[in-house]
């Protein structure tokens, strides 16, 4: 059991998530070894708008629009971090959260599988992933802090 807790700001960008997805959050932050924070959760059209036009999103259909996703970034020194050994370990405790809550969970790492039905660590699902869309000719887009629910369960 960790000592991590979610802060108001977390709890705040929650307050609109679909509640199956914000249990596993709130079950993976009493589980995890690395602190994070729920960094957004429902977006607005002129947010995802601003995030699609930097880059940082791909698409004006994500499921932040609907509270069907999350960003879960790692929190260190009172700092938020993106380094990528961090995301596995958040990305890590989510996974057993979802697991836990049978909640089928994708990873923005890892698009094409459900975080559940991982067999291996996330840190080599990921690398696994870049290997299948090269195969497949395709650039694959990684957004370690990303989760969402699976769009057959949760359309």
């Amino acid at each position: 059991m960790s000592s991590f807790k979610l802060s108001a700001k977390s709890l705040k960008n929650l307050e609109y998530v679909h509640s199956d997805l914000s249990y596993v959050v709130m079950r993976a932050i009493e589980i995890t070894d690395t602190d994070f924070m729920v960094f957004e959760g429902l977006r607005s059209v002129t947010r995802q708008k601003e995030l699609v036009k930097a880059g940082a999103s791909k698409t004006m259909n994500s499921r932040h629009l609907t509270g069907h996703a999350v960003d879960l970034v790692p929190f260190l020194n009172g700092e938020p971090r993106w380094d990528w050994p961090l995301c596995y370990r958040v990305a890590e405790a989510v996974k057993i959260a979802a697991i836990e809550y049978s909640t089928p969970i994708v990873w923005g790492a890892v698009w094409d599988r459900l975080l559940n039905g991982f067999e291996k660590s996330c840190e080599d699902e990921v690398t696994d992933y870049v290997i299948r869309c090269k195969s497949r000719g395709e650039k694959p887009f990684l957004d370690g802090p990303h989760l969402e629910l699976d769009k057959i369960n949760y359309p």
